[in-house]
């Protein structure tokens, strides 16, 4: 079986990479700098190829009709998916990756407001979405990613070929290119006493381990999830649990102090901060026959991990 993951240095198509590598597929990963390859894929019979998405041709010659699996993480807008449908088309299946950022709540609010949507608890695919974004709209910005992951989901569904669309969370893992639990790390392991968390520890944003999104791949390249599928960890965290983490895997023993509002914003403020609970409800996915790589804390712990030895600190 052979795979093509375009965008595969990263935390979701590396933790794919090695999943497929290990299931014994044959496994091409493209990217623009050779340089962020890593040796753990080169290890194991990654091969990484200096391909831009942006060149068709390119990716056409690379994912053939010989392809069984195509995993495009760099779909951000309409026109990204029509230049690759040739290429969708000669491949067994592809997989797209979206996001949670295109819910929207009854009353139009999205992740991406000015004010906090309200979601149900969980949220269902078939819950409401933004609309689609038009050609012409950046999607690189904060008002155009969403609509533009939108485009992407229906252009693809549009074609009726083999598709699979992840709705992944706030992703974590190792590999990731900009890790969000890097900056509580770097307070913890440079001697910080306290650590203030806002709204008392209990916001729930749900979190999505690369290594559980690379599950869900191999389950989608089965046949089994055709379609939008939600896709984050079994156990949704809350900000303290996640903090009790890092500060567990680091060795930390300082004092986490849960804070309620007391008028200052910015005090306690943290990546995994949430007016409302964001929870995806994972029901389809497990109906489906996935099965999780692990829980979102212990493959939080697996981040953590990496992110101190990139610092020199295991």
């Amino acid at each position: 079986m052979k795979a093509v993951i375009l965008g595969g240095t990263g935390a979701i198509g590396a933790a794919t990479a090695l999943r497929l590598l290990g299931a014994g597929w044959s496994v091409d990963v493209t990217g623009r700098d050779p340089s962020a390859m890593p040796p753990e894929l080169v290890n194991v019979g990654g091969r990484f190829h200096p391909i831009d998405r942006s060149d068709a041709s390119a990716v056409g010659g690379l994912a053939a009709d010989d392809t069984d699996l195509l995993v495009d993480l760099l779909a951000f807008s309409g026109p990204d998916v029509r230049a690759l449908l040739p290429v969708m088309g000669a491949v067994g299946r592809t997989v797209l990756m979206s996001g949670r950022a295109v819910y929207t709540d009854p009353f139009g609010r999205h992740i991406n407001s000015d004010e906090a949507p309200v979601f149900p608890v969980p949220i269902p695919e078939d819950n409401p979405t933004l609309d689609p974004a038009a050609d012409d709209i950046d999607p690189f910005t904060r008002e155009g990613y969403a609509p533009g992951k939108v485009a992407v989901e229906r252009e693809a569904l549009a074609s009726g070929l083999e598709v699979t669309i992840i709705r992944p969370s706030k992703v974590h893992g190792p590999f990731a290119r900009n890790a969000r639990t890097r900056s509580v790390v770097e307070r913890m392991t440079s001697g910080a006493a306290v650590i203030d968390i806002a709204d008392g520890g209990r916001s729930i944003d749900h979190l999505t381990a690369a290594a559980n999104a690379a599950a869900l791949v191999e389950t989608a390249a089965a046949g089994g999830l055709p379609g939008v599928v939600n896709g984050a960890d079994p156990d949704p965290l809350t900000a303290l649990e996640i903090f009790e983490t890092i500060a567990d895997v680091a060795g930390w023993t300082g004092e986490l102090r849960p804070i309620v509002d007391d008028g200052d914003e910015e005090r306690g403020h943290h990546p995994w901060r949430s007016r409302n609970p964001i929870v995806l409800d994972m029901t389809r996915a497990i109906a489906a026959g996935y099965e999780p790589a692990g829980t979102g804390r212990a493959l939080l712990a697996d981040e953590v991990e990496w992110v101190l030895r990139s610092q020199g600190g295991r």
